[in-house]
Order: structure tokens, then sequence, then C-alpha cells
């Protein structure tokens, strides 16, 4: 049996995605910034895609911006608003446990002379309203914090962080990376408050290769792209018009499907904690609080690596963190200030809608067994 449980990482495209972007490439594949009747149309599919992704997260729609994914919308959320907000302060605050799309660019801004705040999480992988509030300065002119972490599924309290910069009345611009949480966990821009969200379609069952970045009306966000007026001037260049109206059409589908997703999808992490704790009494659950889309476990003693390669000769696709991390050690974990041992022998289990008890129970069993057969090389 095939078990892909890596859909952190990123899912299937749906097949109702796919015959989006076919309809697209086949029939309606002019240039929405063309002025004849398939340029119009074009544009029309664009427009059509951008309310479909500003309704599932509640925004308007002109203020949704369509990026090549998530690590664009975060890159973008970190240099544009430090351009435009390097005369409020020189202090930003984020945390430990970042996507490296956000970490990076600020340990960037931090080398040219930014005062940074990494917070840290507290055991359960979160990073706490109280210590938010507690780093947050006058002059912090940025803030960015993720909604939900990628490798552990912990959920961040971005809704506090927002009631703390409001009630202060000073003007920080807040971003939330929200990937992982997107079509995954409540939220909608109200209820995070947040001025610049990031969320990506292969998560959700899109496509590879598209993104948004919501910029709340008002905020100052300079142009990433230059040289076109697509995007309303921010991002120039030839919108990817299959793949945006493949995100349009995942994103209208997770709204409608979402309670019985969600549901669906805890109760089939529940069933796998249970089973794990007791087929394989050492196992050690880590962060057990957050998104049910994510199960991030460890068998002490025991190697990542060695571990992923047993898994998958018997099918199975598992991962020890972040894709985009290709194998190094996790610094999310390291945070956590967890054991060496377990961080060593950490696995991230990612489910999605499709994701079956029959494929959770051969993973139960065949971990059991890796476990039992490779114990001399503990």
């Amino acid at each position: 049996m095939n078990v892909y449980f890596d859909n952190a990482a990123t899912t299937m495209v749906r097949s109702e995605a796919v015959d989006a972007m076919l309809r697209i490439m086949r029939d309606e594949y002019g240039n929405p910034s063309s002025l004849h009747h398939m340029g119009r149309r074009a544009s029309a599919e664009l427009a059509a895609a951008r309310s479909s992704v500003a309704a599932a997260i509640g925004s308007h729609p002109d203020d949704i911006y369509f990026t090549s994914g998530g690590t664009e919308a975060n890159n973008w959320a970190v240099s544009g608003s430090i351009e435009a907000l390097s005369h409020k302060g020189k202090h930003i605050l984020t945390s430990s446990i970042e996507h490296d799309s956000v970490f990076a660019p600020i340990k960037k801004l931090r080398i040219n002379g930014w005062d940074v705040t990494y917070l840290a999480p507290d055991s359960n992988g979160c990073v706490s309203a109280e210590s938010f509030a507690q780093a947050l300065r006058e002059d912090t002119a940025f803030a960015s914090i993720m909604l939900v972490n990628n490798e552990t599924g912990a959920i961040n309290p971005v809704g506090e962080y927002s009631k703390e910069i409001s009630r202060r009345r000073q003007g920080t611009v807040l971003h939330t990376d929200a990937v992982q949480g997107f079509g995954k966990i409540p939220f909608s821009i109200k209820t995070l408050g947040a001025d610049i969200v990031s969320v990506s379609a292969h998560k959700i069952h899109g496509p590879m290769g598209a993104g948004a970045l919501y910029v709340k009306s008002g905020t100052r966000l300079p142009s990433f792209i230059f040289g076109g007026g697509q995007e309303n001037g921010k991002r120039a260049g030839t919108e990817a018009l299959p793949a945006i109206v493949g995100f349009g059409e995942a994103a209208r589908l997770v709204c409608l499907e979402y309670e019985q997703t969600v549901e669906r999808v805890r109760k089939l992490r529940e069933y796998i904690c249970h089973r794990l704790t007791v087929e394989i009494p050492e196992i050690v659950i880590i962060g057990d609080s957050g998104s049910p889309f994510i199960l991030c476990l460890s068998l002490p003693g025991y190697k990542s690596e060695v571990l992923m390669s047993y898994l998958d000769s018997e099918g199975i696709c598992v991962s020890k963190g972040a894709a985009c991390k290709k194998g190094s050690r996790s610094r999310v974990l390291e945070a956590m200030r967890l054991k060496n041992e377990v961080v060593n022998g950490v696995l991230r289990v990612s489910f999605s809608r499709y994701s079956t008890i029959d494929e959770s129970e051969h993973f139960i069993q065949t971990l059991k067994k890796a476990s039992e057969t490779l114990l001399a090389v503990k």
C-alpha cells in the first residue's frame, strides 16, 4: 500500500482544480492584460479566482495580490514592509520558529543593522501573547509570526498580537505566514487582525506555483517586481492564469468542505495518536495541541533519516520537518529545547481530506515494525 502522509509539504491537486486549469489552457488561454475578447475573458477568469481566494479568508478582492507561492509572498511581506517602515523604527519582532522564507530575509536585515527580537516558543511550540506583548516596543516597525508552524502544527494567537498592537496605537505592521493554516483552522482577516497575510495554493489541493498576499487597504507595501502593470502595478509579469484559476477553485471548495474535512482529519489524527501510544509506548508526541493536519512525533534514540528510509521502502511518505530544509537539523525543535535524542528521531506526519484509516493503520504497523527491526542501530 502506498501512503502519502507528507501533505504539509504539498498536497495532491484535486480533480476539480485540474479540470479548471485544463479549461484555461485549452479554451481561455488569452493574456489577461490584452484588450481583445480573449484577453477580456482571461481577465474575468483572473478576477473570479481573486474573488474566490478573498472569500476564503474574508477579505476584499482588491486586497489580494497573486504570487508564485508562499515563499515569494513572505519575502515580499518582509522586504516590502521594511522598505516602507524604516522611518518608523529599526526594530523587528519575530520568532525563532518561522519558515525560512521569513527567517532568512529577516536575518539579512539584522546583518544590515536592524534590531531583531526572536521570540522563543513554549513546550507546545507556541509563541504566547504575553511574550509578544513584553517584547513589543515603541520602535517596533514590523512584526512577523506565523499562524501555524509547518513542523509541529502549533497554532499561534495572532489575533492577540494584533489586539496588543491596536491597544498601544503605535502603528506596527503585523504580518503572518498563514500558509499552513489556510483552509485548515478557522480564521478570517477580521479575527487575525493582521495587516499582511500569506497563503498558498498547493497546501489546499491546488497547484504548485500559485500563492497570494493579502495587504490591508491603506497598508503601504512597495512593488516587488517591476516592468508591467499587473497586480495593480505591484507585481509585474503575466499572471500564471492556469495555476491561479486552479488556486481559486481549490479555495472555493476548501470553504465548502471545511467542517467535514477538519472533523474527519481530527478523528484520524486522534486515532493515530492513540494507536501509536499503545503499539509503541516509547513514542513521543510533540506539541499535541495544534492543527489536526500535522502530527509531529519522535522515536527517541532512532535516527529520522533511517526511519524515513524504512517507511519509504514500505511505500509510506513522511518527512522529518519542512521540505525546504532538505534534511538539515530543525531549529524549530531546537528552539523548543527538546532533548537531542527526541530531535534526532523526529518525524512529521501530515494529513489531507483524502487520508484514510487503512493508510493510518498501515503506517502504525510499519513504524512499529521499524522500531523493532531497527533496534540494533539505536
